[in-house]
């Protein structure tokens, strides 16, 4: 079986290397061709083009960063999904909202092409130790289809029920992860104005109910202010505006989540789109050290 694979940014690129350690022969495309070389080889050749590559392949995976991308990666110009053969797989793991999803089923249905939303849950580790969770929308043939693919990619498939509802868990569970994050940050920086010590802070909430098990992972970077990106702050605003597109297109009110993902959007005007969303806690902690008018009054 020849698989494509589009898209080798953080994810992508471990993902598609543990396919090649599986046995599995790859042809790849990447706007970036130098993302590429470590997969390139007797399982791996380069594709000039998304058409070009589609026509080789019978099951094709996507991991891009966002719908804009996608979209153009299919129905652009050299786009795969014209080129693709009937019956083929298009598996899209990137994470994008449901109503786009839905409307690529359909371009999919008109070409004989079957579409599978198969969002991840997990970070650049996960992906690279094939430890992501996989939140799959299609019909329970074509899960099977794909079953053995995602199972060298990931640890855990939750089939959550049609085309579309892959996309629509993921979209709830990065509105968990942003917001909580957020909270969490911000719930440090009172606790530092408070003149309670960082460590002390981080040894008495972490593992305690209200605050979630994933924070654990984050204390690291917090600590030595090294945010090497695992997941991108900038993804995870992006990822919170879908949640908002997806709420109002369903007529949901979201206005802690809304709060939460302008916040992201003025930390990327600060200068950290590009490191781990963690940061969000830098930018947080920044703010609250400027003096505040009570602290001013009090000197």
């Amino acid at each position: 079986m020849k698989i494509g694979f589009i898209g080798l940014g953080i994810m992508g690129s471990r993902m598609a290397a543990n396919l090649q350690q599986q046995g599995y022969s790859l042809v790849v495309f990447n706007r970036t061709r130098a993302k590429a070389e470590p997969l390139l080889g007797p399982c791996g050749t380069f594709s000039d083009s998304p058409a070009k590559l589609a026509e080789q392949v019978n099951v094709l995976f996507t991991m891009l960063a966002h719908p804009d991308a996608v979209k153009q990666a299919a129905l652009g110009a050299n786009g795969f999904l014209d080129h693709l053969k009937p019956n083929a797989v298009w598996v899209d793991c990137s994470s994008v909202n449901p109503s786009f999803s839905k409307k690529m089923a359909v371009e999919a249905a008109r070409r004989e092409v079957h579409f599978v939303d198969a969002p991840v849950t997990g970070s650049a580790p996960a992906a690279a130790e094939a430890k992501l969770i996989f939140w799959v929308g299609t019909d329970p043939a074509d899960l099977e289809r794909i079953r053995p693919l995602l199972l060298c990619m990931g640890n855990k498939i939750v089939h959550t029920g049609g085309q579309g509802m892959g996309t629509s868990m993921k979209m709830v569970v990065n509105l968990l992860l942003g917001t909580g994050m957020a909270a969490f940050a911000e719930a440090m920086a009172l606790g530092e104005g408070l003149g309670i010590s960082r460590k002390m802070l981080f040894d008495s909430l972490l593992g305690t109910p209200p605050v979630a098990p994933f924070l654990a992972s984050k204390r690291e970077k917090i600590e030595s202010g090294n945010y090497e990106t695992e997941f991108p702050l900038r993804w995870m605003q992006k990822d919170m505006h879908l949640a908002s597109v997806s709420a109002y297109e369903s007529g949901v009110a979201m206005p802690l989540s809304n709060a939460a993902k302008e916040l992201y959007r003025l930390a990327m005007r600060e200068g950290h789109a590009i490191q781990d969303f963690s940061a969000i806690y830098d930018y947080l902690t920044a703010i609250h050290e400027s003096p505040s008018p009570v602290k001013a009054q009090l000197h």
